[in-house]
């Protein structure tokens, strides 16, 4: 690939939401290039901490039911909102796939948590440039209650949840970038 259409990928990439998603399921074939790529990231002492779980059909609706009942059984009345309860049922229908981001702790420790974090945001990082070649739409997000999903998402011993992967083909126009100068954020040390 040459550098400047690598430029433009990375450049192109967006947080595009689930309610602009159509129905179109993504191939399993895609799906799989996807997480080929985030298998890729970079790891220290090549712990390749990533754990990905794909939740489409009914597991999509069992991640609604756990994200609802989660919601409702830990806000505080004074804060509860049933329109946020009815998000929590409605959103993960609107992906047509969702994978969970987990992290699974390198047993012996041999690197910080922090590194196998990094490593695991990194391999999501290519998940999302792969979704964008796709013309896929993709969105990390980390509900609360995803920190406890260990028995929705049957994680082994070690292994935490990071959040939520939604995707789906999507009918969004296309989002012009914004970032500050590049030079405001560098200093070169010699």
């Amino acid at each position: 690939m040459h550098s400047d259409n690598l430029a433009q990928l990375i450049k192109n990439r967006r947080s595009i939401f689930p309610k602009t998603y159509t129905e179109e399921q993504i191939s399993d074939a895609i799906i799989m290039e996807i997480l080929e790529n985030a298998n890729w990231a970079p790891n220290h002492r090549k712990t390749e901490p990533w754990r990905f779980k794909v939740l489409q059909g009914e597991a999509r609706q069992d991640l609604a039911n756990f994200m609802a009942t989660w919601y409702k059984d830990n806000t505080p009345a004074a804060s509860y909102s049933e329109k946020k309860y009815e998000k929590n049922l409605k959103k993960p229908m609107l992906s047509p796939t969702i994978i969970a981001i987990c992290m699974q702790r390198d047993a012996a420790e041999s690197v910080p948590e922090w590194e196998e974090v990094a490593a695991t945001a990194m391999a999501v990082q290519n998940m999302w440039l792969t979704c964008t070649a796709h013309n896929i739409g993709c969105y990390w997000s980390s509900p609360k209650s995803v920190s406890e999903a260990q028995e929705l998402l049957n994680l082994a011993k070690g292994e935490r949840c990071l959040g939520l992967f939604y995707m789906g083909y999507h009918n969004m126009p296309e989002i012009p970038g914004r970032r500050g100068d590049i030079k405001e954020k560098v200093t070169f040390m010699r």
